[in-house]
């Protein structure tokens, strides 16, 4: 991961806010006033934007690139919770509650981001109660999504939490119809910190579904031959090797 580093930001010119989810039920004068009381930062690809012992309060607003959301396990291994692409926010816990950062943000591409400090945040949610409702509901998903987490974590095993995320990145082919892929396809190491594994075990993966025939990899694209078959695996499958592997 890379460190803070003075080259990786830089302040740039007032951008919108109109790609801003969090902010779509505002009238574009609302909106406007928003955008002038914001920070505008761009990020270089690779950037540490914070981290997880940061003292810094601001919410950040993906005006243009994408992030990722990371912790690291004792042992250093790399745990991903979330990439947030444009249009999404983050740190809204500490802007929130005022407490140190619960994770690191990397940025996966040059970014652009908005941000406002918990004070102007505040005010802005009072302003706005629409904002405020939008907010909550993006803390609920988010406790969500952590209670699924915890779950696959205590009923699946490496193997099956693989094939998991495998199958929230499959999409319908646009060209063939009948016909599923995954594109871009993350790197091995990508897939293995969402799914809370080891780059060796991902590939373990990928190797015998190419060998099954459920999957064929051509560039940066997984097609999917057999999409049942991968879900089965995702659901209730994943052999003596998965069990062996707690990840």
């Amino acid at each position: 991961m890379a460190h803070p580093n003075t080259d990786d930001a830089s302040m740039t010119t007032p951008g919108s806010l109109a790609a801003i989810d969090l902010f779509d039920g505002l009238s574009n004068e609302a909106r406007a006033e928003i955008e002038m009381r914001c920070a505008w930062r761009s990020y270089a690809k690779d950037a540490e934007i914070f981290n997880r012992h940061s003292d810094s309060r601001s919410i950040y607003f993906i005006a243009k690139g994408a992030v990722r959301i990371v912790n690291f396990a004792t042992s250093g291994r790399e745990v991903a919770y979330a990439r947030v692409g444009e249009g999404d926010c983050f740190g809204e816990l500490s802007a929130v509650d005022g407490r140190t950062r619960s994770a690191s943000v990397v940025a996966l591409e040059p970014t652009i981001c908005a941000t406002l400090g918990p004070d102007t945040l505040i005010e802005v949610l009072h302003q706005h109660p629409q904002v405020a409702v939008e907010l909550l509901r993006k803390l609920a998903g988010m406790v969500r999504d952590s209670d699924e987490r915890i779950l696959d974590l205590a009923t699946l095993s490496a193997f099956q939490r693989v094939y998991a995320e495998l199958l929230k990145l499959v999409r319908k082919d646009p060209v063939n119809a009948n016909s599923w892929l995954v594109h871009p396809l993350p790197t091995q190491l990508e897939i293995a910190a969402q799914a809370s594994t080891t780059r060796e075990t991902v590939a373990r993966v990928l190797s015998q579904l190419s060998r099954d025939g459920l999957v064929e990899r051509k560039s940066r694209t997984l097609y999917i031959r057999d999409y049942e078959g991968l879900q089965e695996l995702g659901g209730v499958g994943g052999g003596s090797d998965a069990d062996a592997d707690s990840g």
